[in-house]
């Protein structure tokens, strides 16, 4: 007898055929994702951008990082990071600096082009999520990120955590 770990029982809405009988906040889930898997693609289509160089401006748009981050968050070798960082210099998306406490290092710096790129496009996706937001009881907000936080683990569990800054 081996003392390995049980996986947890299936949910029956799991069975081939039986996805519908999710319980409606799953099925809404489901389609939030599928939704937002939607808008890098529509995104970067539209911006002439690729995924990839789009999901580098949305991780410099929260904090500046070097080029050895970018290539841990993408997973991708040094060498892809760079040239996704070249492209984005060359459009005048991404500025290299020097790092304020490690001249040998370099930080990336997101330039007003590049947050306009990602800022257009989606203006109208975040000025209806404000709207929604508000529409909500500070009681049903603490519901909803319960939920969301609760969902985003569950998604961990097979992905594991977001990367956060080493830099």
């Amino acid at each position: 007898m081996t003392d390995q770990p049980q996986a947890p029982a299936a949910p029956a809405w799991v069975e081939r055929g039986a996805e519908r009988r999710q319980p409606p906040t799953l099925l809404a889930l489901r389609d939030l994702v599928a939704a937002g898997s939607r808008v890098n693609h529509v995104v970067s289509r539209r911006s002439g951008l690729t995924e990839t160089e789009l999901v580098t401006l949305e991780h410099l748009s929260r904090e500046q990082i070097g080029p050895a981050e970018v290539a841990r968050r993408l997973e991708v070798s040094t060498a892809a990071a760079t040239g996704i960082v070249d492209r984005l210099v060359s459009r005048g998306h991404v500025e290299r600096r020097p790092h304020e406490l490690d001249r040998r290092r370099t930080e990336l710096h997101i330039t007003d082009s590049g947050r306009g790129e990602i800022i257009g496009h989606l203006m109208p996706m975040f000025a209806a999520l404000d709207r929604h937001d508000a529409s909500f009881t500070e009681e049903e907000k603490a519901v909803v990120e319960r939920y969301l936080r609760g969902a985003t683990a569950a998604f961990e569990q097979v992905s594991g955590p977001v990367p956060r800054s080493t830099d």
